[in-house]
């Protein structure tokens, strides 16, 4: 088994589902796991589960709302003042919602939370990630990301809220992302972990509300769906790879529109100035 002794791992959206699961497998091959969540009790149940499992390990909570980007700045800053390295960044958090809601920043909140927070955060810890090397970032994005054919370049931001393309620009996000950390030692690879039981759908409402209980019977659990970000995580031969889109631990093609490099390029410029 592939120890994660002495290496640091931040999973994000770390207190229920897929995060919750991640988080207790690296903190069981000996990482130090640090749990980021927005509910501060939910958090303390997950860290107090994740020790159960793995009574050796070091948990830590850190508290955010990732909807926020000055509070995913603060996140930021915290981190960089406790850890002096970091060896893994999991970009776990994710939401779905079907009705048009607003940040605090202005941004619809899916686009937010899905993209622009993990655009951020990893734009701030990118340094300590270099100074860890070898380290790993993954991004969990999901396989509806397939059916956004076109993206809507003047409306991403504020315009109708969409899951599928808030989970192609993770996608389009680590392709980017790959190419900017060449030579750095850092990897960057983004995954679908399948169609899960968890918490992400909780906010859906009427018809879609039925469908999703209807499904779940159907739906893989947790540790399925947290067994490609621990690959990606811990897995000596996940290092050897950068800018892959991952399912059932193995590298796949996504859409021909998540491989286009303009559009990866143009993705990372506006996120940039969204974030400014």
């Amino acid at each position: 088994m592939t120890t994660m002794s002495g290496k640091v791992c931040l999973v994000t959206g770390g207190t229920s589902g897929i995060g919750r699961e991640t988080a207790a497998r690296l903190a069981e091959l000996g990482a130090t796991v640090v749990v980021v969540g927005r509910d501060v009790e939910r958090g303390r149940a997950a860290v107090k589960e994740i020790r159960h499992r793995a009574p050796s390990a070091e948990v830590d909570l850190l508290t955010a709302d990732m909807s926020s980007l000055a509070e995913v700045r603060r996140l930021a800053a915290e981190v960089l003042e406790k850890y002096h390295r970091l060896d893994v960044l999991d970009n776990n958090a994710g939401v779905i919602m079907l009705k048009q809601q607003f940040t605090v920043d202005g941004y619809e909140t899916m686009f937010a939370v899905n993209h622009l927070a993990p655009f951020l955060l990893t734009s701030l810890l990118r340094e300590r990630l270099v100074g860890s090397a070898p380290a790993r970032v993954i991004t969990v994005s999901s396989n509806v990301h397939r059916s956004a054919k076109q993206i809507p370049w003047d409306e991403l931001a504020r315009g109708e809220p969409s899951y599928p393309l808030s989970k192609l620009a993770n996608v389009l996000f680590t392709a980017e992302l790959a190419k900017r950390l060449t030579g750095t030692g850092v990897v960057a690879n983004c995954l679908h972990p399948g169609l899960i039981r968890t918490q992400l759908g909780r906010e859906v409402r009427g018809i879609a509300k039925l469908l999703v209980a209807a499904a779940k019977p159907f739906m893989g659990t947790v540790q399925t769906g947290a067994a490609t970000p621990v690959h990606l995580a811990s897995a000596p031969e996940a290092a050897e790879v950068t800018g892959g889109y991952f399912f059932r631990g193995k590298q796949i093609e996504p859409s021909s529109l998540a491989r286009d490099p303009e559009a990866a390029a143009r993705l990372w410029t506006l996120s940039e100035e969204l974030v400014a």
